[in-house]
């Protein structure tokens, strides 16, 4: 057997040779001075060798524990070369594919089908609330409870429903990595058990814009009548109640063709107690998108003089019904998803998430102010205040809202036309 003394004192010589220690193990000498571990092995009838490392890097007791390690490979029938190359393949991707790497690497695959803002947004919530936390940890490292302490602190700022979708992500990313070979389970998968519950509305609601934008494409595919499309596409847009929509006249839009286009609704039409139905002040301003004033113009085109804007096709003199357009989106296979009323609790999530991700935090109250939700015990003077307040900010948030949700549909004037079945 070899000692560590005749190994330091092996000279090189014109010819590699081999200084023989015990059970295969030898040092292999260069003719450069290079010295190496190697070891001789026999598996299914065939010799092959395996290298375990330079001297005097791995010291001859280091060696002989290797040897003795690839011995028990052997005799549990594994190839102990064949398991080497695994390990270090395993290392080095391990070593290069952190979450974040595989997470950007996911994001630059999702991001052609995605709208430039959307794809925009779901990079910033990564980098703000993921990579921080797990980002430089290999993706297999990754446990639940690691995945619990990005998403706590999303659920603990009130952004529920961000951080169910942050999950999501996680395990899209999580999905990658196991497509690829380098992760073999998605601890993000029982994660959503253990957020809170994203609080349900009274009316079925869809909760992001991009089923807020499939919704309308499905309900304006679908046969129908293009009042009800007309309709259906301004409450999406204007979030108001659908009762104010269907008796909205022509004499109550202001301005369309000029910078500030509005919506003033009366008092008498709003969800007010008697007494404020009858004040001037508790009127409504819509401040109106530019898709917003393209709807209302193709529909009061479509309607002529008719004092109604969206009139019974059967009674020109009477609004479209309430059920109208709810047939119209059960029709588009949405019973139970989304019913017209769902666009205020739609626009009020999307938007306060929105909100909440980019630190907006004075959005919160125009929204609701948005929405009309004015709080009991208010004094005339404050309502007069109120429906005039933050103009400016709720004609951008309204703007920001229709870009989100009419991106890739057709124009308004394209719904006059009736598809065939």
């Amino acid at each position: 057997m070899l000692t560590d003394r005749a190994c330091r004192q092996a000279k090189a010589t014109e010819r590699p040779y081999k200084l023989g220690d015990a059970h295969g193990l030898y040092l292999f000498v260069m003719p450069s001075g290079y010295k190496s571990w190697r070891w001789k092995y026999r598996i299914g009838g065939k010799e092959k060798r395996i290298v375990f490392g330079a001297y005097p890097d791995v010291s001859l007791q280091e060696a002989r524990d290797l040897r003795e390690a690839a011995s028990r490979e052997l005799r549990r029938g594994t190839d102990p070369a064949v398991d080497k190359r695994q390990k270090a393949a395993a290392q080095i991707a391990r070593a290069g594919n952190s979450f974040e790497i595989i997470a950007l690497e996911w994001h630059a695959s999702q991001a052609p089908t995605w709208s430039t803002r959307h794809s925009a947004l779901v990079l910033s919530t990564l980098q703000k609330d993921v990579f921080p936390k797990i980002g430089k940890l290999p993706i297999d490292a990754i446990t639940t409870p690691l995945v619990i302490e990005v998403l706590r602190p999303i659920e603990q700022r009130g952004a529920i429903e961000t951080a169910h979708r942050v999950r999501q992500r996680i395990s899209e990313i999580f999905a990658r990595a196991i497509g690829a070979g380098i992760a073999t389970a998605d601890p993000a998968a029982v994660a959503a058990k253990a957020l809170a519950r994203v609080p349900k509305g009274k009316f079925p609601a869809v909760r992001t814009a991009e089923a807020a934008a499939d919704v309308l494409r499905s309900v304006e595919s679908t046969p129908g009548h293009p009042l009800t499309k007309l309709a259906s596409r301004l409450l999406a847009l204007t979030a108001v109640r659908s009762g104010v929509l269907r008796l909205a006249q022509a004499s109550e839009f202001e301005n369309l063709d000029g910078p500030s286009p509005l919506w003033r609704i009366p008092a008498a039409k709003m969800k007010l107690v008697l007494e404020r139905k009858e004040d001037v002040a508790y009127e409504f301003l819509v401040p109106l998108s530019s898709q917003a004033v393209a709807t209302v113009k193709v529909a009061m085109a479509f309607s002529g003089n008719a004092p109604l804007i969206f009139r019974s096709i059967r009674h020109p003199r009477k609004p479209i019904s309430d059920s109208t357009v709810s047939k119209a989106y059960r029709d588009a296979g949405f019973a139970g998803v989304h019913v017209p009323h769902g666009w205020r609790s739609t626009f009020s999530t999307v938007m306060n998430e929105l909100a909440g991700e980019q630190n907006r935090v004075g959005d919160r109250a125009i929204i609701d102010l948005m929405l009309a939700h004015i709080p009991t015990g208010i004094s005339s003077n404050e309502g007069a205040y109120n429906r005039a307040a933050y103009m400016p900010r709720r004609r951008e948030l309204a703007q920001e809202w229709a870009d989100m949700l009419i991106r890739d549909l057709v124009p308004p004037e394209a719904l006059l036309i009736i598809p065939r079945r």
